[in-house]
């Protein structure tokens, strides 16, 4: 099956992708061409059936940020890095001949530019550079190098920006756009690959599901089968094959007040994503007026993950009330869920601040990402898929937060066969 990434950029861009894929078969690059940046934000829309969003540049991916960061969707970016901003350089130089000084650059990272700047040993030349970082203002960068331009200072404009070179080039500024190495193309398609296909391997986790109508409901046809009113069963059935849709699981009956759910990915998320209200267990108990027990086990195999389930409902008995468990793997029991567990946000954002030293933002992230899971453990990799982020970036937050022990170590999972089994955590704030 092709990985869909769905490619944001320039016509010309995208051809150079499009030739350098021809050749793999394993990829289909889906095209979403603009003229202007900004047109990126409708663009990703239409993206939808894509498995993997590939932005050619940070312009484009910052206007599409808020979409991106509010559906954590999975992005890749071009790099806009060392090599990219040498080579370019070396294009300057060689193409217009101009003298490596007397320049003014914009790039994301200014860092990037002073290690080159140092390689080259050219510090002691005049270089101007504008770093824009995460915020983007595009009038504010070419008055940046016109001012540039108007005190003399300057010879030559490179950008990072297409739209900044078209702006100076109608003020009369000598203005080149910095083109992309085919390398940092090549890079971009392979993270690209790698971030899809390890988000299709999550899939890899079966997940099994029981519902059962409480025996203490009174509508039960006759004493001596037990079994309940036929259009009630028939009502639940419905509610569940309408869940099943939404969440890509098979729904299946077996005859005992019973049903069976069995999905992946899709049923998975919908379980992490509603900790702290589960919306299944209130429309059966508003449209029904029946309790139920719903128990979800997580496996490497369908009966694993069908063992774990029988557990978890199992574990519905301790009460009367609808309510609904999770056995994991290992055997570990989280619920009930649909009941937000309360926490000290107050103190645990003061923790985060002044004991695991994180930024405001990074310490508001956090919070919502535990209530989110409505304080149920995490490892590193749900930090990572959270935030949409590196696993290695997300184990330098865990390593702070158990520095300043904001979190501990509560257990272990192993949601693939091979592999180190991954730590679990939890907020030491109650």
């Amino acid at each position: 099956m092709k990985i869909k990434i769905a490619v944001f950029g320039r016509k010309e861009l995208i051809e150079q992708i499009n030739h350098y894929v021809e050749d793999q078969d394993d990829i289909e690059i889906v095209p979403f061409t603009y003229t202007k940046a900004h047109e990126t934000t409708e663009l990703i829309e239409k993206a939808v059936m894509c498995d993997i969003y590939l932005f050619a540049g940070t312009l484009p991916y910052l206007y599409a940020k808020e979409k991106i960061d509010k559906r954590r969707l999975p992005a890749v970016q071009i790099a806009c890095d060392e090599y990219m901003i040498l080579t370019s350089l070396c294009r300057l130089k060689h193409y217009h001949h101009q003298a490596l000084n007397r320049i003014s650059i914009d790039v994301p990272d200014r860092v990037h530019v002073d290690e080159v700047v140092t390689e080259l040993a050219i510090h002691d030349h005049s270089i101007y550079t504008y770093s824009y970082g995460g915020e983007l203002d595009i009038d504010h960068i070419v008055a940046y190098h016109k001012n540039l331009w108007n005190q003399g200072k300057i010879d030559h404009v490179l950008t990072s920006i297409v739209d900044v070179k078209q702006k100076l080039t109608k003020q009369n500024v000598p203005t080149s756009c910095m083109q992309i190495p085919k390398i940092n193309l090549e890079r971009a398609i392979e993270r690209a690959k790698e971030s899809a296909i390890l988000n299709q391997s999550k899939s890899a986790q079966i997940i099994a599901g029981f519902v059962r109508v409480k025996q203490d409901n009174s509508f039960v046809v006759s004493d001596h089968d037990g079994y309940f009113s036929q259009d009630i069963l028939r009502e639940l059935q419905q509610i569940l094959q309408k869940f099943g849709q939404q969440t890509y699981s098979s729904v299946l009956a077996n005859g005992d007040n019973q049903f069976v759910l069995f999905g992946t990915q899709g049923l998975l998320n919908y379980i992490t994503n509603h900790y702290r209200d589960f919306p299944l267990l209130q429309e059966i108990e508003q449209t029904l007026n029946i309790h139920v027990d719903i128990g979800f086990g997580l496996g490497l195999t369908a009966n694993q993950a069908e063992t774990n389930a029988q557990l978890a409902l199992e574990a519905c008995n301790r009460n009367e009330v609808s309510n609904c468990y999770i056995v994991n793997d290992r055997q570990e029991t989280i619920g009930p869920l649909g009941i937000e567990k309360q926490f000290n946000t107050s103190q645990l954002y003061r923790a985060l601040i002044h004991k695991a030293k994180l930024n405001n933002e990074l310490s508001y992230n956090f919070i919502d990402f535990i209530k989110l899971r409505n304080n149920e453990p995490f490892s590193a990799n749900d930090i990572a898929n959270y935030y949409r982020v590196t696993k290695r970036s997300a184990e330098r937050t865990v390593y702070k937060l158990l520095s300043g022990e904001v979190i501990k170590v509560v257990g272990e999972e192993k949601p693939y066969q091979k592999g180190r089994p991954r730590k679990l955590f939890q907020i030491t704030v109650s």
